[in-house]
């Protein structure tokens, strides 16, 4: 879902759910997406997500900055994860289910 609609494609923010062994709700603000030269192409300036999944794991926090992000931080706990990047690229999960949808 989008919000906030600035010209006939583009959107400040926008949000969805997605769904794979576990929950997954995500929230992207300020995203270039393919109409910017391509330095600055597939960048968002605040991304976040947080998510429900359906295996337990050990809790671990990454922090990173470099290899496509300003800063990003990463929380797991048991079955609950959160994830924040400032200026990241861009999440691309319509990409990942067309590579799930193509037979094999």
């Amino acid at each position: 879902m989008n919000l906030i609609k600035f010209n006939k494609r583009k959107f400040l923010i926008k949000y969805n759910h997605r769904e794979d062994f576990g929950h997954e709700w995500y929230v992207q603000i300020l995203n270039t997406g393919k109409y910017f030269p391509r330095p600055f192409r597939d960048f968002s300036l605040l991304q976040a997500s947080v998510s429900w999944n359906d295996y337990p794991s050990w809790p671990y926090i990454q922090i990173k900055s470099g290899t496509g992000s300003v800063l990003s931080i990463l929380f797991w706990a048991y079955k609950f994860g959160f994830d924040i990047g400032l200026i990241e690229r861009t999440w691309n999960f319509d990409r990942l289910n067309e590579l799930n949808e193509t037979p094999t």
